[in-house]
């Protein structure tokens, strides 16, 4: 069986810190994202060896198991799963709270399995090994139903708010609420409302992706909002106080005198609210563009002209 290089995978070395791994996997993610490369089978292939990587360095306990792993691998390769003396079911664990991103669709195509590797089932998804062990005289524990997994998109503003939605899976319909702050790939998991297991035997559960759609004023980078901010000529040579509407309502913003094009204003504490954490936000970031007077009289451009006879 090959043995899956999950660092390289990620594009990250061994050392790397948990926040440096995340940092890749979303980079990574959204690149290989079957929304953008539509129909391209390598991409999709490439997109879930990510999310079968991440899986396990994402989560530290499973890295941990990975590392040491690794430095045994050559056991397994020599005597099979048992690997000598080895003691591989440390290796095995309940594969919940995954981290995909999960595919294209609504929530009518919900698909069960993860599609992860051999690799992955045999040491981190507990499912063939914890098979074998049993087929050895102990009784196979009751397995639990597939899970299921979607997107749900939400705008920016409701990301901020924090919203509930309402969906149906079957005849029952799911009530599913969002806390003010989430980002787009953080995953839900409503326990219990994936498929139901073999003869009656406890339901999976079903893990809904949050994707958050562009904003047409607003950039999020992480906590922090980014907007243009257009103001007059004349305001950014004198100065002066403008409306603008932020997240949180309108505000007044001010003007220093001779701003120039370009300037970035910041309004600490307008950004989005930390999630989890109630009264705290990121900061609003304002990029000034200046709009040039157009179709300017003839007494306007002769005092321009004086201007730049006294400036000369």
């Amino acid at each position: 069986m090959e043995y899956k290089d999950y660092y390289k995978i990620l594009e990250v070395d061994k050392n790397s810190t948990q926040d440096e791994i995340k940092k890749s996997f979303r980079k990574l993610a959204q690149k290989y994202h079957p929304d953008k490369t539509k129909g391209d089978k390598i991409a999709e292939e490439k997109f879930k060896e990510i999310n079968e990587a991440y899986e396990v360095l994402g989560h530290k306990d499973k890295r941990e198991k990975y590392d040491q792993m690794g430095e045994n691998y050559k056991y397994y390769q020599q005597g099979g799963a048992q690997g000598g003396n080895f003691d591989w079911s440390q290796f095995s664990s309940n594969p919940q709270g995954q981290s995909s991103y999960g595919f294209q669709g609504d929530l009518n195509d919900l698909f069960g399995r993860s599609g992860y590797s051999d690799f992955f089932d045999l040491f981190f998804g507990g499912s063939n090994f914890e098979r074998k062990r049993a087929g050895r005289g102990r009784k196979a524990a009751p397995q639990k139903g597939s899970d299921l997994r979607a997107n749900l998109d939400i705008t920016l503003r409701e990301a901020y708010t924090g919203t509930e939605k309402v969906f149906s899976i079957g005849q029952e319909s799911i009530r599913l609420k969002i806390k003010p702050g989430i980002e787009s790939g953080h995953i839900l998991k409503i326990p219990g409302k994936g498929e139901s297991g073999p003869r009656f035997r406890e339901p999976g559960d079903l893990y809904i992706t949050i994707n958050i759609l562009n904003d047409n004023t607003f950039v999020r980078k992480g906590n922090d909002l980014y907007a243009k901010l257009n103001i007059s000529l004349y305001q950014a040579l004198l100065g002066d106080k403008v409306d603008f509407e932020t997240m949180k309502g309108k505000v007044k913003v001010t003007i220093p005198k001779e701003c120039p094009f370009g300037k970035t204003l910041r309004m600490a504490g307008f950004g989005m609210p930390v999630y989890g954490e109630p009264g705290k936000y990121g900061d609003l970031y304002l990029n000034v563009e200046i709009n040039m007077p157009k179709s300017l009289t003839e007494k306007e451009r002769a005092i321009i002209k004086e201007l730049q006879k006294m400036r000369a």
